[in-house]
């Protein structure tokens, strides 16, 4: 039953849908955490050691946030996969273009799949940047967390890397988190203005949230 349901395309939409939904709550929780370094190195350093003692305890010193890392990964990889095959399964559906030149759809529509594209390889450089710290630039400092974010954002490039990622971050939610409510049966002719002013919030609320730490770093109000 689970191959059946995966292999149809309503299925991969609802897989997409739902690990979307559990990326963009991860989202949230992680952008408020990020907000703190404005409140000094000694508190954003505090916060990034308690992530690691969730639980207990009970849990074992950095299980939890392993668990979490783990679930991120399933999320990322299902989203990425059912996207992947749904684009292609779309593109010999429609072997050749339209034939009106004139776009129909938004902006983040057309640029959903550059805008993941953008998102994966963000992923994978902003984990190697302040997890691993193995393109990190000023020397990376373990158990630093706030050091290692001014670094990173002491860099041109370093900014230039994460506000691109973020501004792709931001129309990938507002048309992701539309698109997800309406695979998953919430849409309706009374809620559909809620949801897109809700999908047109979160996106816009977590692009500058995100957004707010480099500029923060590059004013000198973080330093």
């Amino acid at each position: 039953m689970a191959r059946t349901v995966w292999d149809s395309t309503v299925g991969k939409k609802t897989v997409m849908a739902v690990s979307g939904l559990v990326m963009l709550l991860y989202l949230v929780a992680h952008m408020i955490g990020n907000l703190k370094i404005y409140f000094g190195a000694e508190e954003f350093n505090h916060y990034a050691h308690w992530l690691r003692t969730v639980g207990e305890p009970f849990m074992h010193y950095e299980w939890t946030l392993w668990l979490i890392r783990v679930l991120l990964v399933i999320a990322v990889v299902a989203h990425a996969v059912s996207a992947y095959q749904l684009s292609r399964r779309d593109i010999k559906a429609r072997p050749s273009k339209y034939v009106h030149s004139k776009p129909r759809s938004s902006y983040a529509t057309r640029t959903m799949r550059w805008g993941g594209i953008i998102l994966g390889l963000f992923i994978v450089w902003h984990l190697l940047d302040l997890t691993t710290g193995t393109v990190h630039s000023g020397g990376f400092e373990t158990g630093k967390p706030y050091q290692n974010v001014v670094d990173t954002f002491s860099t041109w490039y370093g900014n230039v890397i994460y506000i691109v990622a973020m501004l792709a971050l931001g129309l990938h939610i507002r048309h992701g988190f539309w698109s997800a409510a309406q695979t998953l049966g919430a849409g309706s002719r009374t809620r559909d203005r809620a949801l897109k002013t809700t999908a047109n919030v979160l996106a816009l609320l977590l692009t500058i949230g995100f957004v707010a730490v480099p500029v923060g770093v590059m004013t000198k109000v973080v330093s």
